[in-house]
């Protein structure tokens, strides 16, 4: 069977549309419009608008009117990109599918799957779609998302496998009968493409951090309004005050950080070969304290070779191999062998499969010949093998064979007359001897590993392999392996001995699924932060059991890609170090933006308030706080988000993931600079105003220091240890592409007329702007001073 041409597969998906069911639909540019007109900050606009228009100013409405658009505009863009990220990771986390197209097998998406597909099914597949089966091999499914009956269901030739149901066991082939929306999940199961992912710890406690700040904005804002309409009979020029000090005050850029950073953080992550399903893996990034690794694939190539092995034993054991390749080991193992081999896994029939399982660790499949003859092969491990053969003397060779990283299968066969038994046990096997494989441990894996331990995180090998060959291969790769603990010692383990264990052992051999979920909440127990990796069907409660569950994207299932919140696409150790390195630049670079956020608000916010609390003029107004928005929106999302991973990431411990975001330090630090850059603004209001210069020369002054202090800012809070100029070279186009636009933007508004009648702006002389630039940069110089001490936080 060739199954469909690509030609054919492109017309039918071209008439029936993608096997996916109907989406959410994406937000369109009118969406989003609308979403920016229930907006705090849009609502405090319009406001201000409204009071323009009472008062009489048309032409200050119309300006406020026309920032309105703006900000929908800068709105509308983040969205589109946070959105496209997105996107472009849903296209890579669709379901996989194995088909025949012309005659060869191919690993497509689960959406390119079409009616008439011939579909190639193994043990922790999802299915794609509903399909009819034409073979199977002891095959059982899951249909409890459609029936809610717990027990797997046993699957005949004939029978219908159905979209979105699990295979628990066994192999089959199937074609596509149903697609998408026709196939019985998608009739019944459309509403579930509405339902919306769960925010994460950050963006819950950013939203209580917002509701916080918007109280007190809300509540000082009231205050300001009666304090000026009692104290001066003014309460529309009050309620603009209050206005533009509410605007001043509301953080709504917070949660746009949180959107931006994530979104995109999970792109670039998957730049690197690693999909994120969940987005609250990024956070736990770097708070990674341990990271537990499989041996075959992750720290070797999985490039299995047969080494000096005898032809007879290669042939049995390919007798063993399942009939349907997919893992290297017995691709390896079919490679090597003979005609013979060849021949019988062509012309006779597979009577009976024993499949591997947690207590029998070999393939046993017993053949029948066009002659009736039954011809029984096995291998696997030895410690299962041998005994059946009466061989248990050999284990001496397998030991010697592991200390050279060695794998050996144990190999036997035996003929039977009459019908195959139910156990396998029960074949009177004979030894027929060892294959032999090699597996080369990756060239980039000792560097990565080395990698881990300069930034304090622990690397424990967790194998099914024997625990020679597992020592072996973790001395090459770096890892501090004194002893092996094999999965028979930590299950004779109580919970308290386990305990003692995982702190000094990192090499666990001959492991099964469930040992590597008593492993991970023992690692928890023990207060580590731990990052598991799984790939088959039994590994899916420990993978939802670590804190960030690592899935093989390759080789492994889709339980195992569905229970993880990563994937890694290319099934390598050195995608997991990259990707915690890229989960502590994307925390630290949120964290900055913060911190900028915090500080940056606090002199707009006092200029708002203490010129009219002394008994002042209103300083600022709205349209000044628009024209700072255009400057602080872009600034904390594009210029943050753009930020490199610094040189020292990888050399500092793993942050406490109990320590909040924004926690004392950070905040009490935020404030600190936030009040250095207003007293700095506010000296040069007051200074301007004392040598009897215009209220507008005052304002265009703290103005201008106000815009210099946020772009000084910009460039002191890129790195929270280095200066200024220790970063000034670091490429960030956004960072010059916003310096430059703002200055511009100020020039404009200082010296064109109409712009500066606006703003209530007067031109200023040499001396004056050097004023404005002093105050601007005087606020942040404490912190520079701190770096250069290395006493920075």
């Amino acid at each position: 069977m060739k199954g469909l041409s690509s030609a054919q597969a492109v017309a039918r998906l071209a008439a029936e549309g993608p096997n996916a069911l109907p989406a959410a639909g994406r937000h369109g540019t009118l969406a989003i419009a609308l979403g920016v007109l229930r907006e705090p900050m849009f609502l405090l606009l319009l406001a201000a608008t409204g009071i323009y228009l009472l008062l009489g100013d048309v032409h200050e409405a119309l300006v406020l009117g026309a920032s309105i658009a703006g900000v929908i505009a800068i709105t509308i863009t983040q969205e589109r990109k946070a959105e496209r990220a997105l996107e472009a990771l849903r296209d890579l986390s669709s379901p996989r599918a194995m088909v025949l197209r012309d005659g060869e097998r191919k690993r497509i998406a689960g959406r390119d799957v079409v009616r008439g597909d011939l579909l190639i099914l193994a043990e922790g597949d999802r299915v794609p779609a509903d399909a009819r089966l034409l073979g199977v091999t002891d095959l059982s499914a899951d249909e409890s998302l459609l029936t809610g009956e717990s027990l797997p269901v046993a699957k005949r030739a004939g029978d219908t496998v159905y979209s979105g149901t699990l295979l628990t066991r066994g192999l089959g082939r199937a074609e596509v009968t149903a697609t998408g929306p026709r196939s019985e999940f998608g009739r019944i199961g459309a509403s579930l493409a509405t339902l919306e992912p769960g925010k994460t710890s950050l963006e819950r406690e950013t939203a209580r951090i917002v509701r916080l700040v918007a109280a007190f904005a809300v509540l000082l804002s009231l205050a300001l309004v009666v304090v000026f309409g009692v104290s001066r009979g003014d309460w529309l020029g009050g309620a603009l005050g209050g206005l533009t000090l509410a605007m001043s005050i509301l953080p709504e850029e917070f949660p746009v950080v949180l959107t931006v950073f994530l979104a995109l953080g999970a792109w670039r992550i998957s730049r690197h070969g690693v999909l994120t399903r969940r987005m609250a893996a990024i956070e736990m990034l770097g708070a990674a304290t341990v990271l537990c690794v499989d041996k075959t694939g992750t720290l070797t190539e999985n490039r299995m070779r047969v080494v000096d092995t005898p032809q007879a034993v290669v042939d049995v054991a390919a007798l063993a191999c399942e009939v349907d390749l997919f893992d290297p080991m017995e691709k390896a193992i079919v490679g090597a062998a003979g005609a013979e081999a060849a021949a019988v896994r062509g012309g006779w029939r597979l009577e009976r499969d024993y499949p591997f399982g947690d207590d029998f660790l070999a393939v046993c499949h017993a053949w029948r010949s066009p002659e009736g003859l039954l011809r029984v092969a096995i291998k696997g491990a030895p410690e299962t093998v041998l005994p059946l053969c009466g061989r248990m003397d050999a284990m001496a060779e397998v030991e010697r064979a592991a200390e050279s990283g060695l794998r050996l299968l144990a190999v036997a066969q035996c003929d039977w007359q009459g019908e195959p038994p139910d156990d396998p046990r029960r074949y009177a096997f004979r030894f027929a001897g060892f294959v032999r494989l090699a597996d080369p441990l990756r060239a980039s894996v000792p560097e990565a590993v080395a990698q881990c331990r300069r930034a304090g995180i622990r690397v424990v090998m967790i194998t099914g392999d024997f625990p020679g060959t597992a020592l072996n291969i973790a001395r090459q790769a770096g890892i501090d392996a004194g002893e092996a603990l094999s999965g028979d010692e930590v299950a004779a383990l109580d919970d308290a001995a386990l305990a003692a264990a995982v702190r000094r052992v990192n090499v666990f051999a001959r492991v099964r699924p469930e040992q590597k979920l008593r492993l991970v909440q023992a690692y928890r127990a023990a207060g580590e932060v731990v990052a598991m990796t799984g790939d088959g069907v039994n590994d899916a409660p420990a993978l939802k059991a670590a804190h960030i569950g690592v899935a093989m994207g390759k080789r492994g299932t889709d339980v195992a890609r569905e229970a993880a919140a990563l994937v890694l696409l290319e099934d390598d150790f050195g995608s997991i170090v990259h990707t915690v390195r890229l989960g502590r630049r994307i925390y630290e670079n949120i964290r900055n933006a913060m911190r900028y956020l915090v500080s940056v608000h606090v002199p707009i916010a006092g200029m708002a308030f203490l010129p009219v609390a002394l008994g002042g003029p209103l300083f600022l107004y709205p349209v000044h706080v628009v024209f700072l928005e255009f400057v602080i929106d872009p600034a904390c999302t594009l210029v943050y988000e753009a930020e490199r991973t610094e040189a020292g990431a990888m050399k500092r411990p793993p942050r406490d993931p109990q320590e909040p975001l924004f926690n004392l330090r950070m905040l009490a630090s935020s404030v600190a600079l936030g009040l250095t850059m207003l007293a700095a603004v506010f000296a040069a209001y007051w200074w301007t105003l004392d040598t009897g210069r215009s209220e507008a020369a005052a304002r265009t002054i703290a103005f201008a220091a106000i815009v210099l202090s946020n772009l000084a800012l910009l460039f002191a809070t890129r790195s929270r240890t280095r200066t200024v100029l220790a970063t000034l070279g670091e490429p960030n186009a956004a960072l010059w592409t916003i310096t430059f636009g703002a200055l511009a933007a100020l020039g404009a508004a200082i010296y064109v007329p109409a712009a500066a009648a606006i703003f209530r702006f007067a031109p200023l002389g040499g001396a004056e702007l050097a004023v404005a630039a002093g105050a601007g940069l005087a606020g942040m110089a404490w912190v520079e001073v701190l770096k250069l001490t290395g006493r920075a936080q």
